[in-house]
């Protein structure tokens, strides 16, 4: 499994796991808390500005506004703008794309649902999915029809879906009545979804529709066609030329026997219907639990849509930020000496690796940019070091004093 640089615990709980290295001293304790505060302060006005570009741009493309208000708004939005500014986030929340590749395996297998999705991915000007935090977990599934097996599913933490939708044109030119979408045309749907399983990757998105799979189509058609052949053959069919070469040649008729070898006939047929609905009724039954699984998706593992999917995000970017910088200041401001990036790199993973048994690829650089950026971190030569935390609070109260400059003289 690739190493991340998400960080998978709480800003709260990394807050007290450094102040315990400092528990030794009262004072510096205390200056700590005060410097986290007023960090979380500043990257929250930070954040703020983000989502106040975010909402100003995405009003033209916002499905949940009407078609109106969007049209009021199309003069002011910059789709580029809301793009860049949109993937800036998803970075420093520590999301990653996935590949093609990735979405093409999830297509061709499953896990949980056991069946194959259809999607038209030609109604989508252009799609994209994001996520976060990976986990493996044991799940009981269906085997061969009789029986369940254990088998481990591999679990993303966190997906964000982009959907940016075609305009009317193409519905028009697919004779689709637009009056009938469930989505208006231009509009681009953002969706955050919790734990969700990575081969049922593609449920995430709102048109996939099951299909019968080649095991299902095998196991629907091939006794179908053979039972048809083989009861029509030997018995139906030669019951049939019996009594039409009885008839033609003046024969008695032995009704008995050849009304005895059509029921016959028609029993085993009746079996093999019984046997093709039950067939059919299987495929059913998946199409209900997918049906389930998309309920449960939309209604407990939904955890944001829209402008609320980026509030979602921008509370995630705000919190990995946050819990990067102040790891980073952490251990530089309790080593005797000054370190690199690559040494400043290592000494956290193993912290997380033997304190809190989690191997995880720390975000070094962008920690050490945001402390050179406020003023608490500088690079001598290759190596890093930050100022004292009574100058830091004093430096970063002066920032965050700069943030409103409305009183100049």
């Amino acid at each position: 499994m690739k190493r991340e640089h998400y960080i998978p615990f709480d800003k709260e709980f990394l807050l007290e796991q450094q102040l315990a290295a400092y528990d030794k001293n009262p004072k510096t304790v205390e200056d700590f808390k005060k410097l986290f505060d007023i960090v979380e302060h500043y990257f929250h006005y930070e954040a703020f500005n983000l989502i106040r570009t975010l909402k100003h741009n995405y009003a033209s493309f916002n499905p949940d506004v009407s078609s109106e208000e969007r049209v009021l708004n199309s003069h002011k939005t910059d789709f580029t703008n809301f793009k860049e500014t949109l993937l800036t986030v998803l970075e420093r929340s520590n999301y990653s794309r996935v590949n093609q590749e990735t979405l093409d395996k999830a297509l061709k297998d499953s896990d949980l649902i056991g069946l194959d999705l259809a999607i038209d991915f030609t109604v989508y000007k252009e799609y994209e999915l994001y996520v976060r935090g990976q986990h493996t977990t044991k799940e009981k599934v269906r085997h061969y029809y009789f029986w369940k097996k254990e088998i481990e599913i591999e679990y993303y933490d966190r997906v964000m879906v982009y959907l940016h939708y075609n305009e009317d044109e193409y519905f028009e030119d697919k004779k689709i009545n637009l009056k009938k979408l469930l989505i208006e045309p231009g509009c681009i749907v953002l969706k955050v979804f919790k734990r969700v399983p990575k081969n049922d990757l593609e449920t995430v998105f709102p048109n996939a529709i099951p299909k019968m799979s080649t095991t299902d189509k095998l196991l629907f058609w091939v006794p179908g066609v053979a039972g048809v052949i083989s009861l029509l053959s030997t018995t139906v069919i030669p019951a049939l030329i019996t009594m039409d070469a009885a008839y033609k040649s003046g024969e008695h008729i032995d009704l008995l026997n050849s009304k005895t070898s059509l029921n016959q006939g028609l029993i085993a047929l009746g079996i093999l219907g019984a046997y093709l609905f039950r067939q059919y009724n299987n495929f059913v039954n998946k199409k209900i639990r997918y049906s389930k699984m998309l309920s449960d998706s939309l209604y407990f593992k939904n955890l944001g849509n829209n402008s609320g999917a980026l509030y979602s995000l921008l509370n995630a970017s705000e919190e990995e930020v946050l819990k990067e910088t102040l790891l980073a200041y952490s251990f530089l401001n309790r080593s005797e000496i000054p370190l690199t990036a690559e040494a400043l790199d290592n000494q956290i993973e193993s912290w997380f690796q033997t304190t809190l048994n989690t191997d995880l690829d720390f975000d070094v650089h962008d920690a050490l940019i945001q402390l050179k950026n406020m003023g608490l971190g500088s690079e001598i030569n290759g190596k890093w070091t930050v100022i004292p935390l009574e100058e830091a609070l004093i430096k970063i109260d002066e920032l965050w004093d700069g943030v409103f400059d409305y009183n100049q003289k």
